[in-house]
């Protein structure tokens, strides 16, 4: 049982089909013992049996194994120069992040981003490739989808946080990449997390929420999400937003399931919520378009190419799944 807004909800069968959080997973030990420990961390870092992910610009190199795709790593002797983070430990082994261009890749589009296969899966086996968590991150097993997610957030957060709020001064990066500190006040930063809710309204006759942002190109549709604000709930988030977003009154929020999205530093919270007024009136700056979907309605647009749903490695389309009772196609 879980409880909404007033009154406790019981979760339904349905519900409980979240899983798996594709962006959700990892298996090491984030090691918060030795990141204070700046000697052992350099020890550590000397160890033949330490790997290292290279980041650049939310990118890692991947490589094919048959069906699989896992992430190219390498020692600390093999690794670029430049600034590292801590992942952590796992068999033995210390993870690292460092932020730096990727090995052996060049080029580009001239804005700083890498050029990334539009399907990983038709890459040549065995054959390193660049690639981000849109691409890669629902591919990837367990242990190499954490620590690639982690890296990105890492990454995002060093490069945009380089200098103290304070007075200006150029930061210094210590405790493995999870603290920056100034040299001339003291202060100590850490890394940000944004928390936003997401949620898929449902209608007394048990139909979908969608709607498309005006920045989206025509029949990509999604559910509504938005940031929680300062002394603000989770559950009054999910309402207010709604509120604001297509101009209904919703009850009932029922937590789901979250997973990070560090584009560039999210922590997405899954809700579903019911609605008691259907009649949309979207906000023209928000919402473009705003519809309600049976399950067969749904599914015909989707067949027919009309409509098209966030990827599976999203938490959105993990909602909308749980809502229809399995596996959707048609992705953005």
């Amino acid at each position: 049982m879980e409880f909404g807004r007033g009154r406790p909800v019981e979760t339904t069968a349905e519900e409980k089909l979240i899983g798996p959080l594709l962006l959700a997973r990892g298996t090491i030990d984030r090691s918060v013992t030795l990141r204070a420990d700046e000697r052992r961390l350099e020890q550590v870092w000397s160890d033949p049996a330490t790997r290292v992910l290279v980041i650049d610009n939310g990118h890692t190199l991947v490589r094919r194994q048959g069906d699989e795709v896992q992430a190219v790593l390498f020692t600390t002797a093999e690794a670029p120069p430049g600034p590292r983070y801590l992942l952590g430990v796992e068999g033995g082994a210390a993870y690292f992040a460092v932020a730096a261009p990727l090995p052996g890749v060049s080029g580009g589009d001239g804005n700083g981003r890498v050029t990334v296969p539009m399907s990983l899966r038709d890459t040549p086996e065995g054959v390193p490739v660049p690639a981000g968590l849109r691409q890669a991150g629902g591919l990837l097993g367990d242990r190499d989808a954490g620590l690639l997610v982690y890296a990105v957030a890492l990454e995002a957060w060093h490069t945009t946080h380089e200098f103290c709020p304070r007075c200006g001064a150029r930061t210094r990066i210590q405790a493995g990449g999870h603290i920056r500190v100034c040299p001339q006040d003291s202060s100590q930063h850490f890394p940000r997390v944004d928390p936003a809710v997401i949620m898929l309204i449902r209608d007394p006759d048990d139909r979908c929420l969608l709607a498309r942002g005006p920045q989206w190109p025509q029949g990509r549709l999604s559910i509504l999400a938005g940031f929680v604000e300062p002394g603000e709930s989770l559950e009054a988030a999910v309402a207010r937003e709604v509120a604001e977003e297509v101009g209904i009154t919703v009850v009932n929020p029922r937590y789901l399931g979250s997973q990070p999205w560090p584009f560039p530093r999210s922590l997405m919270l899954g809700f579903f919520a019911d609605a008691t007024t259907t009649t949309l009136t979207p906000d023209a700056e928000e919402i473009a378009e705003a519809h309600w979907f049976s399950r067969e309605e749904l599914a015909r647009a989707l067949d027919s190419g009309e409509l098209r749903l966030p990827p599976p490695v999203s938490i959105a389309r993990r909602l909308i799944e749980t809502w229809y009772g399995g596996e959707l196609t048609g992705d953005w």
